[in-house]
């Protein structure tokens, strides 16, 4: 059975690699290396249905206002049979006298990743698609088909009217490898976006210290309670947290061999550096790196550390051994 992708990611990926390259990819390279159509085609999808839909995703970024170029044979332009698609980057810079600070960025960034096609005019749209092309990562939400928050983090509506009510929340949180989740009682100070997933952080009222956790780890509803606290302690309380954030990704670093040219080498290249076998990538939560990383399958393998190494391996298996069950009762 194909992956479910949804189209809105499908989208995702395809302008991340038509803006990642400047010869531009052919249809083939798209439909065997995007993902959202590549797990279609290795389920068998027929290459007709796929170029289908291509065409279609293709009219849809047009309609958003983002210029799928097609490059013909020099020798006859309008020969379309080995054409290459690319979305030109020069389209989407930025006058060379404009700069944004990191902090700057991060709420631009974290504004559009919320904004919708519709909340959002023309101008703020293009506004957005231009500040993504100045080294933000491609492969964040775009404006104009991001994923809705709402309907991935149940958590984030609550929390974020604790937030502006300085109301203390409590919230079942289930940590890898516990068998039960955990009650917390938190102040919650600030939502941010780090690494394409959302966190809470604030003060635990039980252990009287700071910490960030995972919407995506928080179990059933979010209660707000009728216990305030004091609004000062939101001054500065995002900065803290991305400052938390990356202190730990500064500690934790996976080196990775990666296929070159595929959409693994295109997403982590963005956030690695280079090393003499492979690239280093630092990383907050292992988990979420395992679940990331075999989500590329055969494009990327772990060098080390041996537990993220074994975390991907024991992903893949339970995929296996998922899909070998399901061909004994087919």
């Amino acid at each position: 059975m194909a992956a479910t992708i949804p189209a809105e990611e499908r989208l995702t990926n395809l302008i991340v690699a038509l803006m990642a390259t400047r010869i531009g990819l052919t249809k083939q390279q798209i439909l065997d290396n995007v993902s959202g159509y590549r797990q279609r085609a290795e389920a068998g999808a027929k290459t007709d249905a796929l170029e289908k839909m291509f065409e279609r995703d293709k009219d849809q970024l047009r309609a958003l206002g983002v210029r799928v170029e097609t490059i013909g044979d020099a020798a006859d332009p309008n020969d379309l049979r080995e054409a290459r698609y690319r979305i030109p980057q020069e389209e989407y810079d930025l006058p060379g006298d404009i700069a944004f600070s990191p902090a700057e960025l991060a709420v631009l960034r974290l504004a559009g990743s919320v904004w919708s096609a519709e909340s959002a005019s023309a101008d703020a749209q293009a506004g957005v698609r231009k500040i993504r092309a100045m080294g933000i990562d491609g492969d964040e939400p775009i404006i104009g088909f991001a994923p809705r928050i709402t309907g991935r983090d149940a958590a984030f509506a609550p929390l974020q009217d604790a937030i502006e009510r300085t109301r203390v929340v409590t919230f079942d949180y289930l940590k890898p490898g516990d068998e039960r989740p955990q009650r917390r009682r938190l102040r919650p100070l600030a939502l941010l976006d780090y690494e394409a997933r959302w966190h809470i952080y604030g003060i635990d009222v039980d252990a009287d210290a700071e910490r960030t956790f995972l919407l995506s780890r928080i179990v059933g509803a979010v209660k707000v309670t009728a216990q305030s606290f004091d609004p000062a302690l939101r001054e500065g309380a995002g900065e803290r947290a991305l400052a938390g954030l990356e202190e730990v990704a500064a500690t934790h670093s996976a080196l990775l061999e990666v296929e070159p040219g595929t959409e693994a080498a295109l997403r982590l290249g963005r956030r690695a550096t280079p090393a003499v076998q492979g690239i280093h990538l630092p990383y907050v939560d292992r988990d979420i790196l395992a679940d990331e990383l075999a989500s590329y399958g055969p494009e990327v393998r772990v060098v080390e550390p041996a537990e993220l190494r074994d975390a991907v391996v024991a992903r893949l298996q339970g995929v296996f051994e998922a899909h070998a069950t399901e061909g004994e009762h087919a």
